[in-house]
């Protein structure tokens, strides 16, 4: 019985969503990137003052033991947020029931990468910062994560004609790694925790399972219905979580979770419940949640050369630096290149080590999940919260750099081979007419 490649092309179905994925990340991430870009000039400006005042102002109120008085930047991480993590588990649900993860087979070379881009850059990050300033070892989870937005974005960009096995891998790759970061932030980033709002929570949670699976078809013929129904649920769930000591995101991946998915037909025609929620958030999640997210959060002062120069010199910097860099290369590459000769699971032929090489730099653009973590590790006004921004950006920055002196050159190779390919197709087709003729 012959093996299947690990990395080779998925299923029509799966082939058509990737490509649906590719698509809708290319305006995502630049939403994202004019969104940094604006909230660091806006943060090293005459400006600053007022994006300060704006970010750290109090809106909300409390209502006996419920604290919903935030400021707009806590808004946006715990709020906004949420709704990007929803359709983060709605990924990862439909990608364990009915996608190429559902294999264990297939899922062995992926899923163990992303576990190894994990598990190094939080290696080298608490090495490095074994000697450095006090409580710099909590942000250990910082370097550990992938942005799905700008690395599926990047590739989609530099790479027309890299092999799709390339950006399944990644695909695949970048939505265990949030599944990993989630894990990271229930567990480690939980604080005070309150099990008497949990335990309420489980009452919204189990109608909203209720509802989503035993009234699918009517939320699909009538979308106007989940906003009436599955909204105040959502929202109450929120509120119970922020208010538990678990992150209130949190609250995002375990609605997912209830909602009931089901595989797409041989032409892609969606039709669970699943893929309807995630077809109307995505343009919310990726247009206004995740850059609003971005601006409040990617907005430190950097304070000129000099300042810049002092916050690499920082072993926080440095640590997630190297961790999203070196870090997630190391990972992922040699996670799978030890499966590969250990295992029976071997890579698609149209993909080459120098690909994977590739795609493991675009995985070091951590950003998103990165800057949360941050925020989580680190209190605002510590000089190594800031440092800590600063290494998320700069790391950021580097990987897409790296990524791109990779994957072009790269690209360009396979664009020439599947011209040849086509040249010497086309020149066989001919030689058979003629000998027809």
């Amino acid at each position: 019985m012959s093996t299947r490649a690990t990395l080779e092309h998925g299923t029509y179905r799966e082939h058509s969503r990737l490509e649906e994925i590719v698509v809708r990340a290319v305006p995502g991430g630049a939403l994202l990137l004019i969104a940094t870009i604006l909230s660091l000039i806006m943060s090293n400006s005459g400006l600053s003052e007022l994006y300060s005042t704006v970010r750290d102002a109090h809106v909300g109120f409390t209502l006996g033991p419920l604290n919903l008085d935030l400021t707009i930047g806590h808004w946006a991480a715990d709020g906004l947020l949420a709704v990007f993590f929803f359709l983060a588990g709605l990924e990862l649900k439909q990608e364990f029931v009915v996608g190429d993860l559902r294999s264990p087979s297939q899922a062995l070379v992926p899923v163990a990468a992303a576990f190894g881009g994990v598990a190094v850059p939080a290696l080298l990050y608490t090495l490095i910062n074994l000697g450095g300033p006090e409580g710099a070892g909590g942000g250990w989870a910082i370097p550990a994560a992938t942005d799905i937005a700008f690395a599926v974005a990047i590739l989609a960009l530099l790479g027309s004609s890299l092999p799709t096995a390339l950006r399944t891998f990644l695909l695949t790759l970048a939505i265990v790694d949030d599944l990993i970061a989630i894990t990271i932030i229930a567990i480690f980033y939980t604080s005070d925790l309150r099990l008497g709002f949990l335990a309420l929570a489980v009452i919204p949670v189990a109608l909203f399972w209720l509802l989503t699976n035993k009234a699918e078809a009517l939320f699909k013929k009538h979308y106007w219905t989940a906003w009436v129904l599955l909204l105040p649920l959502a929202v109450i769930t929120w509120v119970l979580f922020l208010n538990s000591g678990v992150h209130a995101t949190i609250a995002g991946v375990v609605l997912a979770f209830m909602v009931p998915t089901r595989g797409l037909s041989p032409y892609g025609k969606q039709h669970s419940l699943s893929h309807t929620l995630e077809h109307r958030l995505r343009p919310f999640s990726s247009a206004i949640a995740v850059p609003v997210f971005a601006f409040f959060s990617a907005g430190v002062a950097v304070g000129g050369l000099t300042g810049l120069l002092d916050a690499w010199q920082s072993t926080v910097a440095l640590g997630i630096i190297v961790g999203l860099v070196g870090g997630k290369i190391l990972g992922i590459v040699g996670t799978s290149f030890v499966l590969t000769k250990l295992t029976s699971a071997r890579l698609d032929p149209s993909l080459r080590w120098p690909d994977m090489l590739g795609m493991a730099a675009v995985a070091g653009i951590g950003f998103t999940v990165s800057l949360l973590v941050s925020e989580l590790s680190f209190t605002a006004g510590d000089p190594i919260y800031d440092a800590a921004k600063v290494g998320v950006l700069t790391a950021s920055a580097l990987a897409a750099v790296l990524g791109a002196a990779i994957l072009v050159p790269r690209n360009a190779m396979h664009r020439r081979e599947q011209a040849a390919e086509g040249a010497a197709g086309a020149s066989d087709s001919t030689k058979a007419t003629e000998a027809d003729g």
